[in-house]
């Protein structure tokens, strides 16, 4: 059931990309930027550290050709920088840098600039940078962190809740109990698996890739990937003996151990997500344990709780439930005091709340948490009538053990006779609504975990808002216009590719490519561009277009206003036969 929802969820929900959680910060040379010499070396400083990839950086020279540069590394400014040197000699032009890094929360982020030698080149064409992120692998990494997730929760939970509560009849979490360690140690194994080419932004297939995966044991993530699978192997034995022995009977060392376990699982987490990276990171290491164990404890109580309700062959004791309403309000003590704190470090101040993703979704969550507490606390109502009710009957009980019988009266009745002692006047209705709160109470929890898990894989907001002051236009490519013109006219057929960098408002190089129909550059005679802004009355202002020996160009065209202007493009292919052909294309500010 708890699967099935995860599953719906992400279906309809969505995780949105686990985009970047270190941002760009600055880049040496500066984008956009154009130098009287070239440079030895290429540099970019990050919100927070960065791992570095076999491919971090691809730089391409005026022409489109990739150049050999030496192997990334960190700069002088320590883990939060990349670097890498370049050949001695550099032509004049403009260069394309794309780069990607691992950010120290495990998130792969990616982006390009350009700068320039001598002087720009005429125009920037879209050039292949290399894969930014492939979709299937992007979503089946997320899957298996979603599954992760759940299954934690049910392996702590339901382990705590047998320790903690001591249920009648534990073998019937047996299942539960197994369910979790086998589903946590699958979706490990998967996302070791595919953690090289969710790095690389690389296909599924390329998982299978010897080298690739023993670079990633040498990560951060790997390692702490690692360092679960072992605890898990370790786990299996204190599971097989908590189910061997009962809670009754495992020994105060054993159940230290489990404990312990508990505690490493989720520093697995918090080594390898934003704790690990940011500010006052020993406090947010320390927090996020806490966080995880308790968001275990508590929904993974729920779901043992749950299954003992609905599965147990008689009622269970009140006491059962009492203990774990106890177990439960002290998690969310710990989950409040644990989300606040969070919840300042990721988002720095009150502007971020609302202009950032970050913030919107922190606001989701605590309306979930909100609706959380409101099931929770109506759980502890129905827990509170459920042991009032059983300590009445038991008290009606002892009353009627000690009345002595009249003399003379009649016989006693045999202990075959005698029936058991109701179990109260309305328990069976407070059972009832404990069991549709509790079940309540797991679907808005499971609903609170999914926003957890895509909080992790968020930008937060205080990076959001150191990368908007430092002000680099990083995070992709340089936002030139390409458009394709197709055009057939006096027999002749073709299509002319032009270029608008940077396409946005004020001046634009434009460059104009004919080629033909088999592919080949194609001359005319004439070729003319005009814009025009229809929604505020402006043009057309003609482009004049120089022919430049095997393209057509001009460095002075000037577009004042952002918009969707009406690029017109006549095509003149002899003396009498010419074509106008008119695309839209979007010029922003």
């Amino acid at each position: 059931m708890l699967l099935g929802t995860v599953l719906v969820l992400l279906l309809f929900g969505g995780a949105g990309a686990a985009s970047a959680h270190a941002a760009l910060r600055a880049t040496d040379p500066e984008d956009g930027s154009v130098l009287r010499s070239a440079p030895r070396d290429i540099t970019l400083t990050f919100t927070e550290s960065v791992g570095l990839l076999d491919d971090s950086f691809r730089v391409l020279d005026p022409d489109g050709k990739r150049l050999k540069v030496t192997d990334a590394g960190h700069g002088a400014g320590g883990s939060d920088t990349a670097s890498v040197s370049l050949p001695a000699e550099l032509t004049q032009g403009t260069y394309t840098v794309a780069w990607r890094v691992v950010s120290a929360d495990s998130h792969p982020v990616s982006g390009a600039f350009t700068f320039s030698v001598g002087k720009p080149s005429p125009a920037t064409v879209v050039m292949d940078t290399g894969p930014t992120e492939d979709p299937a692998t992007e979503s089946l990494f997320n899957m298996g962190r979603y599954l992760a997730y759940l299954a934690a929760a049910l392996l702590i939970g339901t382990a705590v809740f047998l320790l903690a509560c001591r249920p009648p009849e534990p073998s019937r979490l047996r299942r539960l109990l197994w369910a979790g360690w086998g589903t946590l140690l699958g979706s490990t194994v998967f996302l070791l698996v595919l953690r090289a080419p969710y790095e690389s932004g690389a296909g599924p297939a390329s998982a299978f890739s010897l080298t690739a995966f023993e670079r990633t044991l040498t990560t951060r993530p790997g390692e702490a990937l690692l360092v679960r699978l072992a605890l898990l192997l370790v786990g299996y034995f204190f599971v097989v003996r908590l189910l061997r022995l009962g809670e009754s009977r495992l020994a105060r060392a054993w159940q230290a151990a489990g404990g312990a376990l508990a505690v490493g699982l989720a520093l697995t987490w918090a080594a390898a997500e934003h704790a690990s990276a940011g500010i006052q990171v020993p406090v947010a290491m320390t927090s996020a344990v806490l966080h995880v164990l308790a968001m275990a404890v508590w929904l993974g109580g729920l779901a043992a709780l749950l299954t003992t309700l609905y599965r147990a062959s008689s009622q269970i004791p009140a006491v059962v439930v009492a203990r774990f309403s106890r177990l439960a309000f002290a998690s969310v003590t710990v989950l409040v005091g644990t989300g606040v704190y969070q919840s300042w470090r990721g988002l720095g101040s009150w502007d971020a709340v609302t202009g950032t993703t970050y913030g919107h979704l922190l606001v989701f969550k605590l309306l979930a948490v909100t609706g959380l507490l409101g099931a929770a606390r109506l759980s502890r109502q129905w827990t509170g009538r459920l042991v009032t009710a059983g300590a009445q009957v038991e008290a009606d009980s002892v009353v009627r053990e000690r009345v002595p019988e009249p003399v003379g009266g009649p016989p006693a009745a045999s202990d075959a006779q005698r029936e058991p002692a109701a179990p109260g006047g309305d328990s069976p209705a407070y059972r009832r609504g404990l069991r549709r709160s509790v079940l309540a109470e797991v679907a808005v929890g499971v609903v609170v975990l999914v926003l957890s898990t895509v909080l992790s894989g968020t930008l937060p907001g205080r990076a959001e808002a150191e990368a908007a002051e430092a002000g680099p236009a990083t995070g992709g490519l340089p936002a030139a216009s390409l458009t394709d013109v197709p055009f057939s006219v006096g027999g002749a057929t073709g299509r002319v590719q032009i270029t608008l960098d940077p396409g946005r408002t004020g001046d634009n190089s434009v460059q104009a490519i004919v080629y033909a129909a088999d592919g080949g550059l194609a001359t005319v005679p004439e070729l003319r561009l005009s814009f025009t802004l229809p929604a505020k009355e402006i043009g057309p202002i003609d482009a004049e277009l120089k022919d430049k020996g095997g393209y057509w160009g001009t460095n002075d065209l000037t577009l004042p206003l952002a918009g969707d202007w009406r690029m017109k493009t006549t095509i003149r292919v002899s003396d009498v036969d010419q074509v106008s052909v008119t695309k839209t294309v979007r010029i922003v500010g």
